[in-house]
């Protein structure tokens, strides 16, 4: 039918493949005679419970749904291969990296991060941006953002931040109070709000949006070397955003816009690929660099730090089974390999932890070996065992416990990980004046053009003024300590539509 794109017409294609129609068969397999009744006594009777037909298909319905994601729930994935097009193994001894033209598969999911799985594709939030790449030595998770910082530093505050994000527990309603109260309250999340309420906060779906592994890591090469690291994927779409109004028509008319346009554009060929980079820093650098290398809230300068190429993602199919190939997939950072380690950056360690811990309580202890997390580029063999939904074959008979004599899987120190000294007192740091303010101010004066600046001032006070006026008042004094004039005209903004709401009020 004319008019119809791939994502619309994916039943009618699936159909159109089919050489014959299957037999229906029960979950265990059995032929099923009649689909379209349950077994009762008589015509007008009550259910039997011999319809086994009819409990196989309603029991299996009950159970249908995981628990959704806390963050990142809506989201829409694809896969594809890096091609390796520069030669960085002087700084990383991954196999990934190990030779010009090397191509490793991968999946990838696109999300909103503090939405349900039913909001909008077009909510103004952050990005997620994780791959998985399936390495013969086993997979590596980067677990990134359409940003290359967050809104915190300390990963304690991470689960009060997401609350905030979410809905007040009386109402039930998303709190503009609880989002603008903890925000002020933590002025490190300027700069990531200011990216925010940018432009850049409404992409134009997931292809015209960068990557970024937003965390600092470490390479190390096969020498032992190591240096700090930071990954940063460029979209060769070029950059799109959409305006405020045009995301929030977009929200209405269609709240799965980006889904639909990853799928159309990859249904139709049109591969989308980004161009994959790296920054470099010394350890003696990070040592004597004028900001902490380890905060989430602040970029490394391109112009002290410059990008190093490295290769090319691509995107080239679209999922079989979104439950099977998005909605199970499990990211996490602590899937490293060898020559990619993390470094001390505190949201990175937090996350370590609470990734693989949230998968397992979703998916079960088993849900690396789904096939969509499952390692295939490589042969697992530990000393882990049963659990529920067991989907492999246990390892049949190898030893269960390390040590043993009887020619279990055995360690090799090759494989050691890089080792580094630290010293000082084990207590708990405050980073609160770690200057929060002189990259926001460089992101409003240099990063962003006048018609920026422009949408960005309008898209902040919209939402700021339905937040209670002393936490209005807050904001505007955060925002002029990085720029006077960024202070100023978010006041200004917000007097003139606080004014509007008092006159209609007197109407």
């Amino acid at each position: 039918m004319a008019g119809r794109d791939k994502a619309t017409n994916q039943i009618k294609e699936w159909a159109d493949a089919q050489k014959a129609q299957d037999q229906l068969t029960t979950g265990t397999g059995a032929p099923i005679g009649d689909k379209l009744s349950v077994k009762t006594a008589g015509p007008r009777g009550p259910l039997l419970m011999e319809d086994f037909v009819f409990q196989d298909e309603m029991a299996h319905f009950n159970r249908e749904r995981i628990p959704e994601r806390v963050v990142h729930a809506k989201g829409a994935g694809a896969f594809g291969y890096l091609e390796i097009t520069h030669d960085i193994t002087k700084y990383s001894k991954a196999k990934i990296f190990e030779s010009v033209g090397k191509r490793t598969p991968l999946a990838i999911r696109f999300s909103t991060v503090g939405g349900e799985k039913g909001s909008a594709d077009t909510a103004r939030d952050p990005r997620g941006f994780a791959m998985k790449f399936y390495t013969e030595e086993g997979n590596w998770d980067l677990v990134g953002n359409n940003t290359p910082i967050f809104f915190i530093r300390d990963t304690i505050f991470f689960p009060s931040f997401i609350h905030t994000q979410k809905r007040n527990p009386v109402t039930n309603l998303k709190d503009p109070d609880m989002f603008w109260d903890f925000l002020t309250l933590r002025p490190e999340s300027m700069h990531q709000v200011s990216f925010l309420f940018s432009n850049r906060g409404t992409p134009d779906g997931y292809r015209h949006m960068n990557g970024y592994g937003s965390h600092t890591f470490k390479l190390v090469n096969d020498q032992d070397k190591a240096v700090y690291c930071k990954f940063h994927f460029k979209t060769n779409q070029g950059i799109k955003n959409l305006t405020g109004d045009t995301a929030a028509e977009l929200s209405k008319d269609d709240p799965d816009y980006a889904t639909r346009d990853l799928y159309n554009s990859i249904g139709d060929g049109n591969f989308p690929s980004w161009s994959f980079y790296i920054q470099v820093m010394t350890f003696q650098q990070a040592e004597n660099w004028r900001w902490n290398p380890f905060d989430l809230t602040k970029v490394w300068p391109h112009s002290d730090f410059p990008l190093i190429p490295v290769g090319q993602l691509v995107l080239n199919r679209n999922p079989k089974n979104y439950f099977t190939d998005v909605e199970q997939i499990a990211f996490s950072p602590a899937h490293m390999i060898p020559g990619i380690e993390p470094s001390p950056d505190k949201m990175l360690q937090g996350r370590l932890y609470s990734y693989s811990d949230t998968h397992r309580h979703r998916l079960g202890s088993n849900y690396l070996q789904l096939p969509v997390n499952c390692p295939y580029m490589t042969r697992v063999r530990n000393y882990q065992r049963d659990g529920p939904q067991c989907l492999n074959d246990n390892q049949e008979g190898a030893p269960n416990y390390f040590p043993n004599s009887f020619q279990g899987p055995n360690d090799d120190a090759k494989y050691l990980e890089h080792a580094v000294h630290y010293s000082g007192e084990a207590r708990r740091y405050r980073t609160d004046d770690d200057d929060n303010s002189t990259q926001v101010g460089n992101f409003w004066r240099q990063v962003l053009t006048a018609d920026d600046r422009v949408h960005l001032i309008k898209n902040m006070a919209g939402n700021l003024q339905g937040a209670q006026p002393f936490i209005q008042k807050r904001a505007i004094h955060n925002f002029s300590t990085c720029d006077p004039e960024y202070g100023r005209r978010l006041e200004e903004a917000l007097e003139k539509l606080n004014k509007n709401v008092e006159d209609t009020v007197k109407l």
